[in-house]
């Protein structure tokens, strides 16, 4: 499996994370997954590989989740299916980039540190 980025073009940390893989000469597959949305399993899966929970990586100031009322939403294991339902309808409330690795790891690549682990 080739490294997969979810990618949003239009957002500075996505794209600075895509330069970082060109740059390393990472053999990755684009996923624009506003375009190509990842099922909930596919969520769970990179929950996984992420340890963490759904709430960790919804983009909570997004009008979506405001629409949502998602603030209100409880953060427990009962909770969690509410919460990945609405990251595979709602994907723009996905945080990004998240880059999962060709070994099988992933993370959400918005920083320093995390895009160091990239290179």
């Amino acid at each position: 499996m080739a490294t997969e980025i979810w990618h949003n073009p239009k957002c500075s940390k996505s794209r600075n994370a895509k330069a970082v893989l060109d740059e390393s000469g990472t053999d990755y597959v684009e996923r624009r997954y506003l375009d190509n949305p990842p099922s909930a399993a596919e969520i769970r899966d990179v929950l996984a590989k992420l340890g963490l929970e759904p709430w960790d990586i919804t983009r909570t100031a997004e009008a979506e989740a405001k629409e949502l009322g998602v603030s209100t939403w409880g953060r427990t294991l009962a909770d969690r299916d509410r919460w990945i339902d609405a990251l595979a309808t709602h994907p723009r409330l996905i945080q990004r980039p998240i880059v999962i690795t060709a070994d099988g790891r992933a993370l959400v690549a918005r920083d320093d540190e995390s895009l160091d682990a990239l290179r």
